[in-house]
């Protein structure tokens, strides 16, 4: 596979940051908002003295270092460092449990850590483990109380003298180690190369056009694979910007920032733009008795949505251009609309594994209601055992950018592995133009009463449409299929006037409302989904980083 860029030497990290900074050494590229942006140059100077303070402490090719932070420009200036020499970087997202982080820390063999004020601690109380140093990404100093002296001190002056040759790093070389935090429960290490991550970060040029004056917002985040490619290796590619938010990504924050940046690109998970139109859009549509009626008839409807798809831009500052949605699949309902409003919005499909991406929509071209769009250049995508009626089977991809495998674990990489294709684990069908659509997870399939295959995911989107439900999980229990329903209870209240009404009276009309709710839904899906009941959840599901259900908590 051949990509559209000179002047790349290699497919590795190195040769993608030495090229960007030749081609675009005085534009911005990154910065935290309301403040003044770091240049390209100015991001390889920091880069290059921190490869020297890693360098100087024993870091070597090979050698691990772990990465936990919020979102800020110094993560990047670490994460190319420790690779640019061919050190290992250990992204860790910044919401795992510390017993979690302490897990990561020994099993990945870390040597260094890099660590934010705000995550200090987690470190702190980390027991046994390999870390000779640390540092503090707000200020790239080194930490003297959390480093091993003793180890400093014997680093003799044949490892200062052989380090000053610049070792680099070759295309198949580990450059990160990801941890995953899946739906399934179990936490493992994802091996990705220099290649993997690259031609990844390049694939993307077939579905968008980038220039060097787009500015991405980043508001997921960088530890997970879809933004610190989406979000930061391809910004960086082309010339790009990127700026933080320093605070908790609440919607005040949010509407905040769009009105700073003034962003052109941002990638997201579908429960951002999912919670922007159940509480900002719908609600004008559906106030009044008169709206409501009228937003029914399709062409009211689609008149409707696309002057809301204006606002909507103007929500985020007036200039994008570019909303990527990753991570979880897109509610069609929601995705029905973000269409007829004409919004610039692109579905992508990937995995960790696969760094991330396999599958995307193209910008400005035609978009199929529940489908992830088409491979990614130099992707091959086909279907394992697809049924000879409906042509589902299991996602199977081959491409450069599927991982080396599952660190210090040969057994479960060769289950995912076959003859050179990655089983995704993913359900789904390729329709006649190429186009890919999901059905859900293998592991989450319920075979029915009649052995039909029940796929929770798509019953779930259409539980969700109801205003009133925040999450829900279908399962099966005795035999029987039911839905536990997370409510919105501040819309509740004011349903049921719950301030001034007894306990038992609003428990009862929630009981009632969901089996009114029940009984709509089992309306609108296959006679075999239908569900015999309704389970209040009273408590948030506990969710992944993409915000997806961790399903086996709840379904074992």
């Amino acid at each position: 596979m051949t990509y559209p860029y000179e002047n790349l030497e290699n497919f590795t990290l190195p040769a993608l940051l030495n090229r960007s900074v030749e081609l675009y050494s005085d534009e911005d590229v990154l910065g935290k908002v309301g403040e003044k942006a770091m240049t390209y140059s100015q991001l390889n100077e920091k880069v290059q003295s921190m490869i020297k303070l890693l360098r100087e402490n024993g870091i070597s090719k090979g050698d691990k270092v772990v990465l936990l932070s919020e979102n800020m420009p110094n993560w990047a200036v670490a994460y190319f460092a420790v690779t640019y020499f061919g050190g290992v970087v250990v992204p860790v997202l910044p919401d795992f449990h510390p017993s979690d982080v302490h897990h990561i820390l020994r099993h990945s063999e870390a040597k260094a850590v890099f660590v934010s004020d705000r995550h200090l601690s987690t470190i702190e109380e980390c027991g046994e483990s390999d870390i000779k140093f640390v540092i503090r990404l707000d200020d790239l100093e080194i930490i003297d109380e959390l480093t091993n002296q003793s180890y400093i001190s014997k680093l003799t002056q044949k490892i200062s003298k052989s380090s000053k040759e610049l070792s680099k790093p070759d295309e198949d070389d580990l450059a990160a180690l990801l941890y995953t935090s899946g739906t399934t429960g179990h936490s493992k290490g994802v091996m990705l190369s220099h290649k993997n991550l690259v031609t990844n970060a390049m694939s993307a040029y077939v579905q968008i056009s980038i220039k060097k004056d787009d500015v991405f917002l980043s508001i997921l985040p960088l530890a997970h694979t879809l933004e610190c490619t989406v979000g930061l290796i391809i910004p960086i590619l082309h010339g790009a910007s990127v700026f933080y938010i320093d605070k908790v990504p609440t919607p005040s924050v949010l509407l905040k920032a769009f009105s700073v940046v003034r962003p052109t690109m941002m990638a997201s998970v579908p429960l951002i733009i999912e919670k922007i139109y159940k509480n900002k859009v719908l609600p004008k549509f559906t106030g009044s008795f008169i709206m409501r009626n009228l937003y029914k008839i399709p062409f009211v409807r689609k008149i409707l949505n696309k002057i809301a798809g204006k606002k909507l831009i103007e929500t985020f500052g007036g200039r994008l251009r570019f909303f990527g949605i990753g991570g979880a699949g897109i509610s069609p309902f929601v995705e029905k609309f973000l269409i007829e409003a004409e919004f610039p919005f692109v579905v992508g499909y990937g995995l960790t594994e696969t760094a991330p991406l396999l599958a995307g929509s193209v910008l400005g071209s035609t978009i199929k209601l529940k489908s992830t769009g088409l491979p990614m250049a130099g992707v091959e995508l086909k279907i394992k055992d697809a049924d000879p009626k409906t042509g589902e089977g299991e996602i199977i991809a081959k491409s450069p950018s599927v991982m080396i495998g599952y660190y210090k674990d040969e057994e479960k990489t060769a289950e995912v592995m076959e003859d050179g294709w990655f089983l995704t684990g993913d359900l789904g069908r390729i329709d006649e133009d190429g186009f890919l659509f999901i059905s859900g997870r293998s592991k989450n399939v319920i075979i029915g009463s009649g052995g039909e295959n029940i796929y929770p995911e798509q019953v779930e989107a259409t539980i969700n449409q109801n205003e009133a439900v925040l999450d829900s999980l279908m399962m099966q229990q005795d035999g029987k299929l039911i839905a536990r329903i997370h409510l919105d209870y501040e819309l509740i209240d004011k349903m049921f006037k719950a301030d001034n009404a007894p306990d038992a009276e609003v428990k009862e009309k929630i009981a009632n409302y969901l089996e009114e709710m029940r009984e709509d839904v089992n309306s609108q899906i296959s006679s075999f989904c239908k569900m015999v009941k309704f389970v209040e959840q009273i408590e948030p599901f506990v969710k992944t980083p993409t915000k997806k259900i961790k399903r086996y908590l709840y379904t074992n």
